[in-house]
């Protein structure tokens, strides 16, 4: 017969094994603690030309969303000179399979070259394809072409990104440098390349669009 004693120590073997996470649960919950990792493809202008990589706009934005509990990291990798085919061609080893989310923000370079639109549209959509393939959710963040290329020109380069964001269904930032092209006092010397100025506020903008794209959440343990 089971003493008084016995029978609680056997009770409460019984509800702690109820509730014990499984192996799987614990996995879950560990893989759930980990940063999301979000990779930025792209060129100088997300490498941080002419500034220290901790005022690039890419780290910016990292401290401005860790500052709202989104526990995320944000992967630079920027390459000066790089186009939307060469962005294609490192893809696979810019931008890990095991990383949560992808924002592409090249085309610049495509622009201020006068690419021909229909290789720029062709790289981009063969970058959306194989995120797509991966598994890996995107956003694009879109480029938009100087006027004095004339108004063919950039009627057909401005549409690349908003027509692969709706074939793609992906979420859209119009244009990277809203705000700051331009605009000499939040840019460098060449007119082209954010100052620190410049990038944090290119940071600025683009925090929301960041956390909606990526469904990220404040967490309660999350970073300050």
């Amino acid at each position: 017969m089971l003493t008084r004693r016995t029978a609680l120590i056997a009770m409460s073997a019984a509800l702690g094994a109820r509730f014990l996470p499984s192996a799987q649960a614990q996995a879950q919950a560990q893989a759930q603690a980990k940063p999301a990792s979000l990779v930025i493809l792209g060129d100088s202008i997300t490498a941080g030309f002419g500034l220290p990589r901790a005022q690039a706009y890419p780290a910016v934005l990292e401290a401005l969303l860790r500052k709202q509990r989104l526990d995320v990291r944000l992967v630079n990798a920027g390459v000066s000179g790089d186009t939307l085919s060469g962005g294609l061609a490192r893809l696979d080893w810019s931008v890990p399979k095991t990383a949560n989310g992808v924002l592409i923000a090249l085309g610049g370079n495509d622009m201020l070259s006068a690419t021909d639109p229909a290789i720029s549209r062709a790289a981009l959509d063969k970058i959306l394809g194989k995120l797509r393939d991966r598994g890996q959710r995107a956003a694009i963040l879109g480029m938009r072409a100087g006027a004095n290329w004339g108004s063919d020109y950039a009627k057909r380069f401005d549409a690349i990104f908003p027509d692969l964001a709706r074939q793609y269904k992906l979420p859209l930032y119009p244009f990277l440098l809203e705000g700051v092209a331009l605009d000499a006092k939040l840019n460098q010397g060449d007119g082209i390349h954010p100052n620190a100025a410049g990038a944090k506020l290119i940071a600025e903008r683009l925090a929301p669009f960041v956390t909606k794209a990526f469904g990220l959440s404040p967490s309660a343990a999350g970073p300050v």
